[in-house]
């Protein structure tokens, strides 16, 4: 499968890399490169394009602008966004299953992104990625309000998961596990990123590995193996002595 793509960089040493690194994914052929946003959609409309490299920052109007754009289109291209800065918008990409690069490139986590990107084409997803980039940008356009869902990728798809859903999340490495009513879901992002975008007040930590909803906490106790709490739900928890105070405090 020729998988169309357009580089968005207002700096040429940044578009050369990438188009020199691109040479070894022989499937994929370049359709454009563009100095900014004008350049961008003045391509876009000329053209059919299944991939947009775009760099979030550019003098005039910034990739996230161009961004919110595509996402409106009735089926957008791909977005993998490529950036030098802000942690905080990492964990945005990561909470919508939006792909980045970071400045300078990795030819190992460009050739991830670039699987990543096929596997969504050869699923058909445009429709639902197009939902992910929207919620992105205006998530960016609320000030950083906390995420209302997380958008989970898995072998090619993505899948929203509403935030008011989750009971609990536990740790499994570089995962965590959402843990709804019916099923558990995992997505790629550390525990302790995800806790600091939840929103504040819904959630408490009771173990390193596991944070629970408030609303879900029905009664603690203490035996020789330490604390453990129920949920409403009916499942036990185990809660580490450290978070015992602040959990008190919650019931």
């Amino acid at each position: 499968m020729s998988i169309r793509y357009l580089i968005v960089d207002d700096e040429m040493p940044g578009r050369l890399n990438l188009r020199l690194a691109m040479g070894a994914h022989p499937a994929w052929q370049l359709v454009a490169e563009c100095g900014g946003a004008a350049a961008a959609r003045t391509a876009l409309a000329a053209q059919s394009v299944d991939v947009v490299f775009l760099d979030v920052r550019m003098p005039g109007q910034s990739g996230l602008a161009l961004a919110r754009d595509i996402s409106r289109l009735p089926e957008p291209p791909l977005v993998i966004f490529v950036t030098a800065y802000s942690e905080h918008a990492i964990d945005a990409f990561e909470v919508h299953a939006l792909d980045y690069l970071l400045k300078p490139l990795d030819d190992a986590r460009l050739g991830q992104a670039v699987e990543r990107a096929a596997a969504m084409l050869e699923q058909r997803q445009r429709e639902a990625y197009g939902a992910a980039l929207r919620r992105f940008v205006e998530t960016d356009e609320k000030d950083k309000r906390p995420f209302e869902t997380i958008s989970v990728r898995s072998v090619g798809r993505i899948e929203q998961v509403a935030v008011g859903d989750i009971l609990r999340i536990e740790s499994a490495g570089n995962y965590v596990e959402l843990r709804l009513a019916q099923r558990t879901v995992l997505h790629r992002m550390p525990i302790s990123r995800l806790e600091s975008l939840l929103p504040p007040g819904d959630f408490l930590r009771v173990h390193r590995g596991t944070i629970v909803r408030r609303a879900q906490i029905a009664s603690l106790a203490s035996g020789d193996g330490g604390y453990s709490l129920r949920l409403r739900n009916g499942d036990m928890v185990a809660v580490s002595e450290r978070y015992v105070a602040a959990l008190k405090l919650a019931m």
